[in-house]
């Protein structure tokens, strides 16, 4: 077995260069690197065949299953800026068995680039690991940047970003809780006559920051067999976490659904619709809803469900405002869980330029269970999206408690749906109830006795009973409109429902997908 001098040397060899270091973690022979260089490799790289990053030992990264990846674990003392001059160091994901594609890492500075190598020294490791029958410099499988050094938090033991498996992402909000996903594209997710493709960060490049920076610049080459592409992302650690990203996507072939700045998330059941005794809790989800803003200036709220089959629904727009995947439920008593859903982060989409036509388009799958993403939103341009074609994309994100430009609007606070008819009567059949509560906004001024009134519409169907009443709960500005949905058919119907009063626009518009009973 190799000493630790040898191994080394021989990592550095196999780098190129002679054995610099960063904190602990070798570095290999610098090479010029700047973001245009990056966007021109992209390009090369689209005009050749896809090949597939290699894997270092299939054998061995099998048998680091969950519980040998978990004991691996990556010592603080070896992380890259662990003594500055960056103020967030940077720690390394091991590879495994559902991490198999090495990730190649690089040091940046004063335009030169150095592969950080992978030593085992750099993870905690027990002695019959399979981990350590690992060939030399394997790569890694993801990083994270932790928490500022000098901080309220303890920076070993707290990170705020982590990049992890293919092309996705994650960051903390303002509640310090990870919950939902960002990816870097999204390939013909659910379309009928072909696979979905999940494109692999294949390198990653860390550009080093002014000390005390609160803004950390990272750059990845994105490779899968339709396309090649650059991303730069320029992340700051304030309140919140707010990523600005700026891409170019070079295509191989045809995309039938081709989605940017794609959110995934997990919605099992909330107060909405829970099926009896499926569970303890209350409710369980990282986000309840989906936040658009149009380009025409309107509001809309979709809550979230979990339907008995996969279901597509598109947002028609131009030029869009913002979009987001939302978590507005903040009460504990709600979830009532020690994972904290109450705390999870909402993720916003704010397009920078213009992006033109297309549609935010919402996949929602079944899921039986809190383990499985199964909701899905994304931009998706009109234009088809043809091999060859080179597209330009920018966009920020916020991972935050609320929306960052919130409404003026009341905004829809809860969604219940049930048998219609009255209670306390015979229930008649194919008749669904339901109740949407709004609150604040323009409605905590009403003069008193003045009701807002419902403005409903839907594809099909008719509504025997329409109404709003002020929740007693003497929260001002607290009011829910109640209707009755009659329809027949399996078809699916689109609802719509906000509040005026006279001309004037109370709230916000919600909308909502019904799969009727068959």
């Amino acid at each position: 077995m190799l000493d630790r001098r040898r191994f080394l040397a021989a990592a550095a060899l196999l780098a190129g260069g002679l054995p610099a270091r960063a904190a602990g973690l070798p570095l290999g022979a610098p090479s010029p690197f700047d973001f245009e260089a990056l966007k021109a490799r992209a390009r090369d790289l689209a005009a050749a065949p896809y090949r597939p990053p290699a894997i270092p030992d299939r054998e061995v990264l099998q048998a680091i299953d969950y519980d040998a990846h978990g004991k691996l674990r990556f010592k603080p003392d070896h992380a890259l800026w662990a003594e500055g001059p960056g103020a967030f160091p940077v720690t390394f994901f091991h590879l495994g068995r559902y991490f198999q594609k090495p990730v190649r890492m690089h040091l940046v500075e004063g335009g030169e680039a150095r592969e950080i190598v992978y030593v085992q020294d750099a993870f905690e490791m027990p002695a019959d690991s399979p981990a350590r029958r690992l060939p030399p410099n394997p790569g890694f499988a993801g990083f994270r940047f932790q928490e500022r050094r000098g901080g309220a938090l303890d920076w070993r033991r707290n990170d705020w970003v982590a990049f992890l498996g293919a092309s996705y992402f994650r960051a903390i909000g303002e509640l310090y809780q990870y919950g939902l996903s960002a990816r870097g594209l999204a390939l013909d997710t659910v379309m009928p006559d072909r696979p979905e493709e999940f494109p692999d960060f294949t390198h990653v490049w860390f550009e080093t920051p002014a000390p005390d920076s609160d803004t950390v610049t990272v750059m990845t080459l994105l490779d899968g067999p339709s396309v090649a592409g650059a991303y730069r992302f320029r992340m700051r650690r304030g309140k919140a976490v707010v990523m600005e990203i700026e891409a170019r996507l070079h295509l191989r072939r045809d995309v039938g659904r081709f989605g940017l700045a794609p959110l995934t998330s997990m919605y099992w059941f909330s107060e909405t619709a829970k099926p009896s005794a499926v569970d303890w809790r209350p409710e369980v989800h990282d986000s309840d809803g989906l936040a658009l803003w149009t380009g025409s200036g309107e509001r809309l709220w979709r809550p979230l469900r979990n339907p008995p089959r996969t279901m597509v629904s598109a947002f028609v727009d131009a030029r869009p405002r913002g979009f987001g995947l939302m978590q507005r439920d903040r009460l504990f008593d709600h979830y009532q869980d020690g994972v904290y859903y109450d705390r999870r982060p909402s993720l916003w989409v704010e397009p920078l330029g213009d992006w033109g036509r297309g549609s935010v388009q919402l996949i929602e799958n079944p899921t039986d269970d809190e383990i499985h993403d199964n909701v899905v939103a994304m931009w998706v341009p009109e234009e088809p999206a043809r091999a060859g074609s080179v597209h330009d994309l920018a966009y920020r994100l916020h991972w935050v408690a609320d929306e960052p430009y919130p409404s003026a609007l009341a905004r829809c606070v809860a969604t219940r749906e049930g048998n219609g008819g009255q209670a306390g009567t015979e229930r008649p059949k194919g008749l669904r109830k339901f109740v949407v509560e709004f609150l604040g906004g323009p409605l905590a001024q009403l003069p008193t006795g003045v009701k807002p009134e419902p403005v409903l519409s839907a594809s099909r169907g008719s509504f025997p009973l329409a109404r709003t009443e002020a929740v007693p709960d003497d929260v001002p500005g607290h009011w829910r409109a109640e209707f009755d949905l009659a329809v027949t058919g399996s078809e699916p119907v689109e609802l719509r429902l906000f509040l005026r009063q006279g001309d004037r626009t109370l709230s916000e518009t919600w909308t909502y997908q019904v799969i009727p009973a068959t």
